[in-house]
């Protein structure tokens, strides 16, 4: 059996705040939103988040170390502090939480109230959502990760071809994946920045400078 060549997914990210990709506590980690890249994406694939054009800049680059359930991913006592906590005033990383599906039963969940329950009540459920996270069936985890977020890098041109439109792109030859692998190693590790819209008085996150910081 021929073994399974490794992945790069490029992909833009319309809304950096935190939630998805989550890259406080350790973790970088992605359980909402781009349900295609989650539902295929295999161990030591990499994911690239993009900004919009025209800049085109890395917000995020992170290797799938682990694949879960919502419903794994819940229950895992490393993740217990990326569920959203006190959501009503929009000023702390816990708000950003993206581990947000408590299983119930029967294949069933219920939404915490978070970036994606419903705008005008956050208790309620925004059934959309809810359908549109779920339908990506796995949670991908990461420590080998760097975020860039508000400090974002600029995409070198050699690598141009990741610009992605509304989907994703992950149809790169093996040299492009070389190269870029190559490039962002020589890149610091973990989270080195606050989220792109992030309040520019909220303290309650400090800059870390490693995977291992929060």
């Amino acid at each position: 059996m021929l073994k399974r060549k490794m992945k790069l997914h490029s992909y833009i990210v319309t809304h950096d705040a935190g939630f998805a990709p989550n890259p406080f506590w350790g973790y970088c980690t992605l359980a909402c939103c781009k349900p295609t890249i989650r539902r295929t994406a295999q161990k030591g694939d990499w994911i690239v988040g993009l900004s919009s054009k025209p800049e085109y800049k890395i917000i995020y680059a992170m290797q799938v170390e682990e694949i879960i359930s919502h419903k794994e991913y819940f229950r895992d006592s490393r993740f217990t502090d990326k569920k959203p906590k006190n959501f009503s005033t929009g000023r702390t990383r816990k708000e950003c939480g993206d581990n947000i599906y408590e299983y119930i039963s029967n294949e069933k969940y219920r939404q915490l109230p978070s970036h994606h329950s419903n705008e005008k009540n956050r208790e309620i459920e925004d059934k959309e959502a809810k359908k549109h996270d779920l339908s990506g069936k796995y949670v991908l985890v990461s420590k080998r990760f760097h975020y860039f977020g508000r400090n974002a890098i600029k995409l070198p041109k050699e690598f141009r071809c990741l610009k992605a439109g509304r989907g994703h792109r992950n149809r790169f030859s093996e040299d492009i994946i070389k190269r870029f692998l190559k490039f962002i190693d020589k890149k610091q590790r973990g989270r080195c920045a606050l989220p792109t819209k992030w309040e520019e008085d909220n303290n309650s996150c400090k800059t870390g400078n490693s995977c291992g910081s929060s």
